[in-house]
């Protein structure tokens, strides 16, 4: 008999009902967190033969245990919280809200739901996302201290220092300035301190941004061969996607990173489309990064794709919108790539990865004048088509000449 496991993880206890195919329970059992935790799960659930494991959040607090469990050679799915808060909306029984009933909603979720991703062993993405994620860290607190010190040396200097701070120029200052009173003394002391942690900063970022070109230099991606994806870029994004498999084509990974529009078609109102806040934020912002780094240089084709839009029309966002689908497309083609290289499959004409498994999802990415027409096939680069009969950009050319020193 074939069973699923729905687990309700938390940081003191784990909560598991299991279910066979109608849904009907066949035991519960809670166990606290303790490093017997899986042994005791294990033992537990030996009765019950072939067995599924449903645990709710593996990327959070259900992570150590669904690793464990892995390891263990047992199967595990990943079931997010949202598919079961809609199992509890829709129960007729009794549906409050408690771990017994969270962990049968998990297993309900995990048995109807069409694709569940299962959970495997952690491999070198998931050793990227951490120093992408503490690089990250870092650096927010990196802002957070500067803008601090900018506020202290505002009320100890007039006008403080413009721009961008350094601990260098900041100490420079300190060391010019005589206090005046124990206001501001205290003052003084504050932006030494500053200063001091500043600095400390700004080697632990040094030291986790070579961690991260470290961990891209040993997975041999080849998405650094993108410009304007660096080794904190390629890192996030290795790290947020994982398994670039779970992406049936390419308009799905823009879906997911927030490239693609949404259709808000309603009644007579067809073909409506509209910006896309969903998706992954942190991925969105890595792609806007690498966006944004090729239209800063002129040779780059991306930027020459960006003035090609902006001579059709387009205005600064709409340009760089087309711009960044256009780098989720050359992402996906990239990681495909080095997944296929990876595994030893066979190569297309001229040595690059067969395109067939990238093929467009019907409507996922409709034309529009916001993001342009669907991205014309799922290149290794964003070098721009070029279209026969027509000018290259006349208008960007005659703006650079325009603005040229």
């Amino acid at each position: 008999m074939t069973v699923m496991i729905g687990v309700d993880p938390h940081k003191g206890s784990h909560t598991a009902v299991v279910l066979d195919d109608s849904e009907r329970p066949l035991g519960e059992l809670r166990v606290r967190s303790a490093v017997n935790q899986v042994e005791r799960l294990l033992g537990w659930a030996a009765p019950f033969g072939e067995r599924t494991w449903a645990i709710e959040g593996t990327g959070g607090l259900g992570y150590l245990l669904a690793q464990q469990l892995v390891a263990a050679g047992e199967r595990v799915v990943d079931v997010q919280p949202k598919l079961a808060a809609r199992v509890r909306l829709l129960a007729t029984g009794a549906s409050n809200k408690n771990d017994p009933n969270n962990a049968r909603s998990v297993a309900v979720a995990a048995l109807r739901s069409p694709a569940v991703p299962e959970v495997h062993v952690e491999d070198h993405a998931a050793v990227m996302k951490v120093w992408a994620k503490r690089h990250r860290d870092l650096s927010r607190q990196h802002n957070r201290v500067a803008c601090r010190l900018h506020s202290v040396l505002c009320d100890l200097v007039p006008g403080g220092i413009a721009g961008e701070i350094s601990p260098a120029q900041a100490t420079r200052l300190l060391d010019e300035l005589e206090p005046v009173g124990a206001v501001a003394a205290a003052r003084h002391e504050l932006a030494v301190e500053l200063v001091a942690d500043l600095d400390r900063l700004r080697v632990q970022r040094r030291a986790a941004r070579q961690r991260v070109a470290t961990s891209v230099t040993a997975s041999k991606t080849t998405l650094t061969e993108l410009f304007g994806v660096g080794p904190i870029v390629a890192a996030t994004v290795i790290g947020d996607v994982g398994d670039v498999g779970r992406f049936p084509s390419r308009d799905h990974f823009a879906a997911y990173n927030g490239t693609a529009p949404i259709e808000v078609s309603s009644g007579g109102r067809r073909k409506v489309f509209r910006l896309s806040r969903r998706g992954n934020r942190r991925l969105n912002h890595a792609i806007h990064m690498a966006a944004v780094t090729q239209i800063r240089f002129r040779h780059t084709d991306g930027r020459a794709y960006y003035d090609r839009k902006i001579a059709e029309g387009h205005s600064g966002k709409e340009a760089i919108r087309a711009l960044k689908r256009r780098i989720s497309d050359a992402l996906y083609a990239r990681l495909r790539h080095d997944v296929e290289q990876a595994a030893g499959r066979s190569r297309g004409p001229g040595g690059q990865s067969r395109n067939d498994t990238v093929a467009c999802v019907t409507g996922s990415h409709p034309e529009h004048r916001l993001f342009d027409e669907a991205t014309p096939g799922p290149d290794l680069t964003i070098r721009p088509t070029a279209t026969p009969g027509r000018s290259p950009r006349p208008k960007a050319a005659s703006r650079r000449a325009r603005t040229a020193p």
